[in-house]
């Protein structure tokens, strides 16, 4: 699988010295797609990584037997990743089992009442009239407008680079049809009475890092998204569709080079022309492709002088999503009440994610997803045993948070929680435990701020006014992945790396131009 700095140069030799080379920085779901999409288009790939294995915030985490996922896990939009294979010459089902999730998720009402979200159109009404029965036509009349916003925006604008304000002025029709200055929540609003069902059809902003209540409703199209094509699991868990993407950019020619921390990008004559690496290693390309945290890669791996649009002072005054605080658990027993996926939320919403996103302030109270990947598939676990993580929305850095004296605390008051409503006598059963912070978030995966998804996908930060496929500032130098255009989420990193392809030449096209 990874190469070391030897045998990656040997290889590079064996697959044609003639054609250019692309560096991809960070191998997660961005970065791969788009090491797949540049072979494919005749480029000899290297993918530097920083970690020790592939898949950056996809990365696995094996403990005695117990297999945990690191980041996502909700599955959705197979096609994109069809596409990938196709490319690769492959069919996704040789090589990745995707099982359907029924139902997508479950979610807990802080009363005890739960909601059990899935693709049946017919049973989510039912499920909508069972809390509000007068809310039929409201309930109708919000999908139709997510299934707008996934028409107009998933199906067109999401895989355009947004290179020019051209393309921003061609797409404002469609923002105003969408009414894109409202919030999600507003626009769940204005079909929903009921404070549960706003909930519920609202909190999928936070699947990519935005705040209900101001995140553009153009994400609506998460709903209408789920129930075209339903949520999915790979199995084997997430890290067995990550490692069939790099199984794919070797068979194309490519090679994946782990430990490779990259220090900077460096350039010549305002062009990208390699990368160095913490170790003080120099790796030249032709042009450099950035799979790493957008805003940590403008404002830490390219020096100031080069940078005329994406300047320190601009990085600073972005407005970023929230943290994530994880622990994952196994136990020594099965909860088969559980379901794969389950949201339960806290006392507040609105107050909450006011003091997660605007006020920085850790609160006391929680919304958490926790995931039970073994309701589904026993292999991630030991015979008997359950695996778990259970995810809670928190501020990034910016709220001062000292979490080396805070996450404990945190994580026993998240274990209490459990173990009153979903999880009786966890305590008990725990056999391995770990956690990841926002502080991980900055030290480990360079994520600016600590913040899990980047720029927060707010009206004001999409599209063209996010970072640009193609670097305003240098050169050669191109971006993928969940701080750039369209969003967060595998659907949205996924996109990025085919948006990446409408303003890349093929490997031919660029060396006769060079």
């Amino acid at each position: 699988m990874p190469m070391n700095a030897k045998a990656d140069e040997q290889h590079l030799k064996q697959i044609g010295a003639q054609a250019p080379v692309a560096l991809v920085i960070g191998s997660g779901f961005g970065g791969l797609a788009a090491a797949i999409r540049l072979s494919a288009r005749g480029w000899r790939v290297q993918v530097l990584e920083k970690l020790n294995e592939p898949g950056g915030r996809a990365r696995v985490i094996r403990v005695d037997g117990y297999t945990f996922d690191a980041g996502p896990t909700i599955i959705t939009a197979p096609l994109l990743l069809e596409e990938l294979w196709i490319l690769a010459g492959r069919q996704l089902a040789n090589d990745v089992e995707l099982r359907l999730i029924d139902p997508f998720y479950r979610i807990r009402f802080n009363d005890g009442d739960h909601f059990d979200y899935s693709g049946d159109p017919e049973r989510m009404r039912a499920e909508v009239l069972r809390i509000d029965p007068t809310a039929g036509p409201g309930y109708d009349a919000f999908m139709a407008e997510a299934d707008l916003c996934l028409k107009l925006c998933f199906d067109t604008l999401s895989c355009q680079s947004f290179d020019s304000v051209g393309e921003l002025l061609r797409a404002v029709p469609s923002i105003v049809r969408m009414k894109g200055w409202r919030s999600l929540h507003a626009m769940v609003a204005t079909h929903i009475k009921h404070p549960k069902l706003r909930q519920a059809l609202s909190l999928q902003a936070l699947l990519i890092g935005g705040n209900p209540f101001s995140v553009t409703c153009v994400f609506s199209l998460i709903n209408a998204l789920e129930r075209r094509f339903g949520v999915h699991w790979a199995m084997g868990g997430t890290g067995s569709l990550v490692n069939a993407l790099v199984g794919l950019i070797e068979e194309m020619g490519g090679s994946l080079r782990t430990s490779a921390e990259v220090r900077n990008i460096d350039v010549t004559d305002g062009r990208a022309c390699g990368v160095t690496l913490a170790t003080g290693e120099t790796v030249s390309a032709d042009i450099v492709v950035c799979n790493a945290d957008a805003a940590w890669t403008y404002k830490n791996l390219i020096d100031p002088k080069y940078r005329k649009v994406w300047t320190n002072a601009k990085v600073e005054k972005g407005k970023y999503s929230m943290s994530l605080f994880v622990w994952y658990f196994g136990t020594n027993k099965r909860f088969d009440d559980v379901p794969h996926h389950m949201m339960l939320l806290g006392p507040r919403y609105e107050a909450l994610m006011e003091d997660i996103f605007i006020n920085h302030h850790l609160a006391d109270d929680f919304s958490i997803y926790l995931h039970r990947p073994t309701a589904t598939d026993a292999s991630m676990a030991p015979e008997g045993c359950d695996s778990f993580y259970v995810l809670a929305p928190v501020p990034n850095l910016q709220s001062g948070t000292d979490w080396a004296s805070h996450a404990e605390p945190y994580r026993a008051a998240i274990a209490q929680a459990l173990e009153a409503t979903v999880l009786p006598n966890l305590s008990k059963h725990l056999t391995v435990s770990f956690m990841t912070t926002p502080q991980d978030f900055q030290d480990n995966l360079l994520s600016y701020q600590g913040a899990a998804f980047g720029l927060e996908p707010l009206l004001s930060q999409s599209a063209w006014f996010r970072p640009h496929s193609r670097s305003e500032d240098i050169h050669n130098l191109f971006t993928v992945g969940a701080g750039t255009h369209p969003s967060a989420g595998i659907p949205g990193v996924l996109m990025s790396a085919k948006a990446l392809e409408t303003v890349l030449p093929d490997a031919a096209t660029f060396k006769r131009s060079h």
